[in-house]
C-alpha cells in the first residue's frame, strides 16, 4: 500500500523524502543555478549528508567507490549544462562496469528547454547511450514514483546508472508525495533471476562429466553480493576446478586458494590464458567474454563446450557462442548447482592430470620480474605495500595503465568488494575520487589508491574533497614519469617513437600533498620502501606517496591486441621490433 504525506511539498522536498525513505544516506554533489532549490532543501534537512567535490566527474567517480566498496546505491547531484556533461564520463564508466548510481541532473525550466538557454543541454539525449534508463520528469507529482523506480533499475538486475533530469521549475512547484509500500518496477522491466531448472540440471550434468573444466569468473559475482562469492567456493569445492577471473572479478574467489589460476586476459597469467585455451569445459559466471579476455575469437578455447551464466540477456552469445546460456543471478545459480550435484550424490572427476598440465604452466613463474639493485622495479613496490596492508584487508582503488595491471598481478585480493578499478571504459582518473567515495562509506576502512602519475592528476582536484572531509585516504603514486601504458605499446608496436607519452613539468608531489594539508612522503631508493610504506600507514590524516620507480618498466605477461592465448609474451626477448638498450635492460 502506498502512503501519501499529508500537505503538498515542492519537487526539491520530494526528492529529499524519497531518497530518505529509500535509506540514502550520502550525496555526492556540486551546486549550480538549476539545482539550487534542491541544495536549499539539503540545507534544511540533517537525515542526508552531502559530499562537495570539486569537479561533477569526481562526483560519480566517488559515487561509484562508494557503491562497489558498499554494497549500497551511490547517488550524484549536479547542476545542468556542463554539470550534466562533466558527469558523462562516470555514468559510462558505471554502465560498462555494472556499478549502481542515480545521478540528478538539474535542468532549465520546462518553458526554456529546446531554446539553448542558459547552461541548457540535451541530458536525455546525451545520457541515453550511456546509462540504464533516464528520465526528463515535468510533472512534480510523478517524482516520488519516478525516484523509486529509478533506484529500482538501477539495483536490480544488472546493476547500471540512471540519470533524472530535473527542471527548475518542477522542483520549486508542489504536490503531494505518495510514499510507496513496495517498490515500483518499471512495466516493461522484469529480470529474471532464477535459472530455469532443466538448465541447471544441463550444466550439472556437464560439469560432473568434465575433465578439463575452468570456472571462468567475473564481477557479476560481487555485484549479486556475498552469498555469491561463498557460492563460488562452494561449487569449486565440490567441482575441484580451477578458477580464473577477469578484471573486475577478483576478490571474488580468495587470491591464495591452490585452485586460483589469478588473471586471465591481456595482462593475466600464463596458467590462466593456457588452462582458458586447452579447457573442455569453461563455465563463464558473470562475466561477459570482453575482448581483453578473448583475444582472438576464433582462437578462444577452441575445444571447449560453454555454459554461460548472466542476468543479462542481452550479454550472452554477443560476442562468444556458448552451448548452454543461462540467464539468471549468478548467486542463486551457482546455489542450484551446487544443491543439485549434492543431491545427486556426483563426485569430481579425477582432474589430476588437468592439474598436473596446470602446475607445469604455473612453472613458468610468469609474473616474475627483472630485479635491480638501486631502481625500484614497480611490481616491488606493490609486493612491499601488500606485505605491510594485507593483514588489515585495505580497500584499493586504482587509476588506469601500468600501474593498475601491475596491481591486479601483485596484490592478492581475498574478498569481494575490497577491488575497485575501472575496467570496461578504462577511465583515468577513477583511483582518486573513488578512494573517497570508499573512504565515506567505510570510514574506519584503510583506504589506498594506486596511481600513476600520469592518471593521478586527471582528477587531483579532489585532493581538496578529502581535505575537508578529514578522509584519511591514501594515494601511493609509481611515479616512472611516462604514460606507462602509453609508452610501452609505442615501445613494442611504434619502435620506441614516444609520441607524447612522457609527463612532462610534473608537480612536486610532495609539496602538492603539503598545500592541501596531506603528509607528503617521497620514496626514491630500494632501500627507503618498506619504510615509506610503514610512514604512510602511521599517519592518520590523508597522505601522498611519490615513489619514483624504474622509468622503463614494462607489464608483463602480455597478448598483444587480436592474438590468441597462447601467443603471450612473457619477457622483452619475445618481443620483434626495434627498442633500444635501455629499455631492453629494464624489461
Amino acid at each position: 500500500m502506498a502512503t501519501e504525506l499529508s500537505g503538498e511539498l515542492s519537487g526539491a522536498d520530494i526528492l529529499i523524502e524519497a531518497l530518505t525513505d529509500l535509506g540514502v544516506e550520502v550525496v555526492f554533489g556540486y551546486p549550480g543555478g538549476a539545482v539550487l532549490p534542491i541544495y536549499d532543501a539539503i540545507f534544511r534537512q540533517d537525515r542526508i549528508r552531502h559530499i562537495l567535490v570539486r569537479q561533477e566527474g569526481g562526483a560519480v567517480h566517488a559515487a561509484e567507490g562508494y557503491a562497489r566498496s558498499t554494497g549500497k546505491p551511490g547517488v550524484v547531484l549536479v547542476t545542468s549544462g556542463p554539470g550534466a556533461t562533466n558527469a558523462v564520463t562516470g555514468i559510462a564508466d558505471a554502465l560498462m562496469d555494472s556499478i549502481p548510481i542515480v545521478i540528478i541532473t538539474g535542468q532549465v525550466p520546462t518553458a526554456l528547454i529546446g531554446s539553448d538557454a542558459f547552461q541548457e543541454c540535451d541530458t536525455i539525449g546525451i545520457t541515453r547511450h550511456c546509462t540504464k534508463h533516464n528520465y526528463l520528469v515535468k510533472d512534480p507529482a510523478k517524482l516520488g514514483d519516478v525516484i523509486h523506480e529509478a533506484f529500482h533499475i538501477a539495483t536490480s538486475g544488472r546493476p547500471g546508472p540512471v540519470v533524472i533530469d530535473l527542471p527548475k521549475d518542477v522542483q520549486v512547484a508542489t504536490a503531494a508525495y505518495r510514499k510507496p509500500g513496495n517498490a515500483l518496477p518499471h512495466r516493461g522491466y522484469r529480470p529474471q533471476v532464477d535459472a530455469e531448472p532443466a538448465l541447471i540440471e544441463a550444466a550439472v550434468e556437464m560439469m560432473a562429466a568434465a575433465e578439463r573444466p575452468i570456472l571462468y569468473t567475473g564481477g557479476g559475482i560481487i555485484n549479486a553480493g556475498p552469498h555469491a562469492s561463498k557460492m563460488l567456493q562452494e561449487l569449486q569445492r565440490l567441482t575441484g576446478a580451477p578458477v580464473t577471473s577477469t578484471l573486475m572479478g577478483l576478490g571474488c574467489f580468495p587470491a591464495s586458494h591452490p585452485a586460483f589460476l589469478g588473471m586471465l586476459g591481456m595482462h593475466g597469467t600464463y596458467e590462466a590464458n593456457y588452462a582458458m585455451h586447452g579447457a573442455d569445459l569453461v563455465v563463464c559466471l558473470g562475466a561477459r567474454f570482453d575482448d581483453r579476455v578473448t583475444g582472438r575469437l576464433d582462437a578462444f578455447s577452441p575445444r571447449s563446450k560453454k555454459i554461460h551464466v548472466d542476468i543479462d540477456r542481452s550479454s550472452i552469445n554477443k560476442t562468444v557462442r556458448v552451448d548452454l546460456p543461462i540467464v539468471a543471478d549468478v548467486g542463486r545459480a551457482m546455489e542450484d548447482m551446487a544443491g543439485l550435484w549434492r543431491e545427486r550424490g556426483h563426485q569430481a572427476q579425477d582432474l589430476s592430470a588437468w592439474w598436473h598440465d596446470i602446475e607445469g604452466w604455473r612453472a613458468r613463474k610468469c609474473l616474475s620480474y627483472p630485479e635491480s639493485r638501486t631502481e625500484i622495479m614497480p611490481q616491488h613496490a606493490i609486493q612491499r605495500l601488500y606485505a605491510a596492508t594485507h593483514a588489515r584487508t585495505p580497500i584499493i582503488t586504482t587509476e588506469v595503465g601500468q600501474h593498475q595491471m601491475w596491481s591486479a598481478q601483485h596484490f592478492g585480493f581475498e574478498q569481494p568488494n575490497k577491488w575497485l578499478t575501472s575496467g570496461g571504459l578504462g577511465t583515468m582518473g577513477y583511483g582518486l575520487p573513488a578512494a573517497i567515495g570508499a573512504q565515506i562509506g567505510n570510514p574506519d576502512a584503510l583506504v589506498i589508491d594506486i596511481a600513476g602519475e600520469a592518471s593521478i592528476m586527471m582528477n587531483i582536484q579532489e585532493m581538496s574533497t578529502a581535505t575537508q572531509y578529514r578522509l584519511p585516504v591514501k594515494v601511493f603514486i609509481l611515479n616512472n614519469e611516462y604514460m606507462g601504458m602509453v609508452r610501452q605499446w609505442q615501445e613494442l608496436t611504434y619502435s620506441s617513437r614516444y609520441s607524447e607519452s612522457y609527463s612532462d613539468s610534473l608537480p612536486d608531489f610532495v609539496k602538492l600533498a603539503e598545500a592541501y594539508g596531506w603528509k607528503g612522503i617521497r620514496i626514491s631508493a630500494r632501500d627507503e620502501l618498506d619504510d615509506g610504506i610503514a610512514a604512510m600507514l602511521d599517519h592518520d590524516g590523508p597522505v601522498m606517496v611519490d615513489c619514483r620507480v624504474a622509468k622503463l618498466a614494462n607489464c608483463f605477461p602480455m597478448i598483444p591486441s587480436g592474438a590468441a592465448h597462447t601467443d603471450m609474451i612473457l619477457h622483452v626477448s619475445e618481443v620483434e621490433g626495434d627498442m633500444d638498450d635501455e629499455a631492453k635492460a629494464l624489461v
